[in-house]
């Protein structure tokens, strides 16, 4: 068997915030042993105040990693298979536990996505890295060859982005980018791996900025927000049209901002914006305000507690928490209304994404279409002969006709209609 198709047995991750934590955690669901590194913390928390601990104390310093492994217990979607799989994974502090990069055949780097942190953590890498590991960046878009930029020859044959999709576990996607001097056998074996190992569909994309699937969706995501303004629509109103209506997940597009993280995405349209040389790309990457809003606020989603969306716990404690949605009117948050109209409700009944597509627009017509051939007889010169009236009149019943099922619609259901239409 060649090299491009074994197996992976021993893995590092770099970072323990969302991706880096969930991609060690679907490394372990494949049978992955996997070392989790973050930084040592600069605070002792009260309860290590309390139990007497110091900043120089080994489960201090390792904290931010084990965090992370213990929050796989409560996190939702559930990154793992099994909560027992969670032992696969053995936390460690990145300056005191370096040398553990040397035992990992593949050296996953998932900190923040600013290119000086990338290198500093690199660096560390390339001093402890095993000759032929793989080691790869969970960047989203960051150029591939600047970050492998003065390295040794060795490490940029062994180097390229595997850009995995939150959530890790359940999202199939892996964009595979390689630079012009990574090995080809490298780029083979990791694309098995992603395939056999992990269960992914991997594209092999260009060293473009934001490669494919994020240069494609941070454009959707900044339109959605424009025609979000237009119609005046609520977070809520704009996930239901954009979730599994159009046989997307339920995390749609804010629940989605919120798990990816605000900050993070204003980082992927900086990268477009700077990176491209086309001229129109500088005012539609441009930053949407109200995410540098809420990004100085703080408020930068589900790492922070809060975003587009939050969970407010009931008085007492006691009880379900409660999901609240933003309103970009009053900025404050209220809590989030169920959004239901016909259009919407057989969208989601359909089967299969085509399907879908197919029952929302043709409930996004039935109103226009239906108006026009009611308005038509009032509108239309109905004594005069000939083919041009009598055609127009019979092409707009005709098409209402077919578009029309047996209820006509409600106002709400044309105003939620037409805001789906773009």
């Amino acid at each position: 068997m060649g090299q491009s198709h074994r197996p992976v047995r021993q893995a590092a991750v770099i970072g323990s915030g969302v991706m880096g934590a969930a991609i060690a955690g679907h490394l372990a669901n494949a049978g992955i042993r996997v070392t989790l590194l973050d930084i040592a913390p600069s605070q002792l928390t009260a309860e290590e105040e309390k139990a007497g601990l110091t900043l120089d104390r080994p489960e201090v310093r390792r904290r931010l990693a084990a965090a992370a492994i213990k929050k796989f217990k409560s996190s939702k979607p559930a990154p793992l298979y099994d909560p027992s799989f969670a032992s696969r994974i053995t936390p460690g502090c990145l300056t005191d536990d370096a040398h553990k990069l040397g035992e990992a055949e593949w050296i996953v780097e998932a900190v923040t996505e600013r290119p000086d942190v990338k290198k500093s953590v690199l660096d560390l890498v390339e001093q402890h890295r095993a000759p032929d590991s793989i080691v790869s960046t969970n960047t989203s878009g960051l150029s591939v060859v600047a970050l492998a930029e003065g390295r040794s020859e060795s490490f940029r044959k062994h180097f390229l982005a595997a850009h995995f999709f939150n959530p890790p576990r359940y999202m199939k996607l892996v964009e595979l980018v390689a630079s012009p001097d990574t090995d080809a056998a490298a780029l083979g074996r990791l694309s098995e791996v992603c395939e056999r190992q992990l269960g992914k569909g991997v594209v092999i994309a260009k060293d473009t900025p934001n490669f494919i699937a994020n240069r494609v969706g941070t454009y959707g995501m900044l339109v959605t927000l424009e025609e979000m303004s237009r119609f005046g629509l609520s977070v809520e109103e704009v996930d239901a049209l954009t979730g599994p209506s159009l046989g997307r997940p339920k995390t749609a597009t804010f629940r989605m901002l919120d798990l990816v993280g605000l900050d993070t995405l204003l980082h992927v349209v900086d990268n477009v914006r700077e990176r491209s040389d086309d001229p129109e790309d500088a005012s539609v990457f441009a930053r949407p305000a109200v995410l540098e809003q809420l990004v100085a606020e703080g408020r930068l989603g589900e790492k922070s507690g809060q975003g587009f969306y939050r969970k407010r716990k009931p008085a007492g404690g006691q009880g379900r928490s409660e999901i609240e949605a933003l309103s970009l009117v009053t900025n404050d948050y209220a809590p989030a209304t169920k959004v239901s109209s016909p259009i919407i409700d057989g969208a989601k009944a359909a089967k299969g994404a085509a399907a879908k597509a197919q029952a929302l627009l043709a409930g996004v017509w039935q109103a226009p279409l239906t108006a026009s051939a009611q308005a038509a007889p009032r509108s239309g010169d109905r004594e005069r002969s000939g083919a041009g009236g009598s055609a127009t009149l019979h092409a707009a019943g005709a098409s209402a006709s077919a578009a029309q099922p047996a209820a006509a619609p409600s106002r709400s259901d044309a105003t939620a209609g037409d805001a789906a239409a773009p």
